[in-house]
């Protein structure tokens, strides 16, 4: 195994994106590709999603794409919890810092979404628009899509959202194939983004009916009608996104209790999955670092995670609150390393419950309390790194549905529905009452725990108008000093800010401001209504 080097703060080290300049030096008129250069780019498209050195071109172990940016996302949450070391490029993120334009881990969030829309913007430039060929219109209907799914990971973060009536206020830039002035090209409001998240994904979704795809990998057409119902949850438009969420979830089963009873999310012909992102060993070999493989499992032989014990844990507050009798609390191992998920796993020869303190040299180190385990392997010790990442899962859509209901009026139908999912998949003693919480933080409360990990923890505290809870006064945390820490829902330290480059080329660009960075054991008395 390579060895493994730390890292202090993050910084860009001078270090360029591999597009040049994130707006302007991306978006070439491109009126009459070649057909091999246009597959090309079509192709591209996807594999950037998740490939190793998106930005940086595989000198960063903390650059890879979309799949990155929902870690760094969950760790600036409450949800996710890992070590406070210098082998940790994600500290940025846990100490919330990452409003540092000069970081890397905060360019690399505003220039990958930003080169997946110039790709998506080439090639909506390299077709007629009023192509009657299927094969190009199921392209250009997937470049709109995908270009949606790049805003719905930008929008979230650079505004507050419809929960505090922010419609009017500058989100992001828009640019579109249709866009020329890169240097004048002000912020447009929360509406104005989501506005064009819709039309893309209506466009999409009209134009994908008769498309069928030969892999999860690609957007089809109930892939671009789930990510529909989450701009739609975004923008409080409760009965559109279960309606959209419904309909994304036709054909599609959940993961069956005993499917969950082991390490698993790993291999995109999953069935529950509707959308993923297909690791190739050529694709990870650029830099297996830069993988979830490295980062977020707990079984690599050759990653971050296992080597240097930065292990990606749950907060102890919400594993708390997980009844004995749900499935899921066993994708993670318990305050003395016990989990039944190990059961079927063996790591270089030891089995079970003893693979939590296996240390090998160079390889593994113990496993830390909380760690996961939710996150399997094609094989327990590989060193490939080439393991499948979820992008979009039907239990995802079921709970939009829920929470969709729930919020239009519906409580008695959104409580049935969760009831029967829960019980049925992951609980079988469940009732939605237990708990004592309202329905909407039930619900919330179920996201929390079924997608942990994957990347929805920061945007659903921000579009709920939750504060920030990572630990409670006076109680027991697994969350590191420095990291530990609340912050209100209104705090202006959640936006993003804008990268020195993107300002110096775009000088309409107003940056955000306001907040300040947290400190350690800043507001222990605020509480979010599920780990209270």
């Amino acid at each position: 195994m390579m060895v493994l080097a730390a890292v202090s703060c993050g910084r860009m080290d001078e270090l360029e994106p591999e597009g040049g300049i994130i707006l302007s030096g991306q978006l070439q008129e491109v009126n009459a590709l070649i057909p091999s250069r246009a597959d090309a780019s079509f192709n591209g498209m996807y594999t950037k999603l998740g490939a190793p050195g998106s930005v940086f071109g595989g000198t960063r172990p903390d650059d890879f794409g979309f799949i990155m940016m929902a870690f760094s996302n969950d760790i600036e949450a409450a949800d996710v919890v890992l070590a406070n070391s210098g082998y940790n490029w994600f500290s940025a993120c846990g100490l919330l810092s990452s409003r540092n334009a000069d970081y890397a881990n905060p360019y690399v969030r505003y220039a990958a979404p930003y080169n997946t829309i110039a790709a998506a913007n080439e090639i909506l430039k390299s077709y007629p628009s009023d192509s009657s060929d299927p094969d190009i219109r199921h392209k250009m209907a997937q470049a709109h899509a995908m270009r949606a799914f790049a805003y719905l990971n930008l929008a979230p973060y650079f505004q507050f959202g419809y929960v505090f009536g922010a419609e009017d206020q500058p989100c992001v830039p828009l640019v579109t194939e249709a866009t020329t002035d890169f240097t004048d090209n002000p912020r447009a409001s929360v509406d104005e983004v989501y506005k064009l998240i819709i039309s893309d994904l209506t466009y999409a979704i009209s134009n994908l009916q008769d498309y069928e795809r030969t892999d999860k990998s690609r957007i089809d057409r109930q892939t671009a009608l789930g990510l529909r119902a989450r701009a739609y949850m975004n923008m409080e438009e409760w009965t559109l996104a279960a309606a959209d969420a419904a309909e994304a979830a036709k054909g599609y089963v959940p993961a069956s209790l005993a499917e969950v009873s082991e390490p698993s999310f790993y291999d995109i012909a999953e069935h529950n999955w509707i959308w993923g992102y297909d690791m190739t060993s050529d694709i990870a070999m650029k830099n297996p670092y830069a993988t979830s493989s490295a980062w977020i499992r707990s079984f690599s032989g050759d990653g971050y995670s296992a080597g240097t014990q930065v292990y990606s844990c749950i907060n102890n507050l919400l594993y708390d609150k997980i009844p004995a009798t749900d499935v899921r609390k066993g994708w993670w191992v318990d305050e003395s390393l016990d989990s039944p998920l190990l059961e079927a796993v063996t790591w270089n020869g030891v089995s079970g419950n003893d693979v939590a303190d296996l240390e090998i040299d160079n390889v593994k180190m113990k496993f830390l309390p909380y760690t996961n385990v939710k996150f399997g392997m094609y094989s327990v010790g590989g060193t490939l790194n080439d393991e499948d990442w979820p992008l979009m899962r039907v239990e995802e859509m079921i709970l939009i549905q829920a929470e969709g209901l729930a919020r239009s009026g519906s409580e008695a139908q959104a409580k049935a529905l969760l009831e029967d999912f829960v019980r049925t998949y992951r609980d079988p003693a469940y009732s939605a009452d237990a708990s004592g919480r309202s329905l909407a933080d039930e619900i919330w409360f179920q996201r929390r725990v079924e997608l942990w990990g994957e990347g929805f923890s920061n945007s659903d505290t921000r579009r709920l108008g939750k504060p920030l809870v990572r630990f409670h006064e006076g109680s027991q945390s697994n969350v590191p000093s420095a990291f530990r820490f609340n912050m209100t829902a209104d705090d202006g330290w959640w936006l993003m800010r804008f990268t020195s480059s993107e300002k110096n080329t775009n000088l309409a660009i107003i940056d955000n401001s306001g907040g300040t960075q947290p400190v350690q054991d800043q507001n222990g008395g605020l509480r979010d209504g599920v780990t209270d």
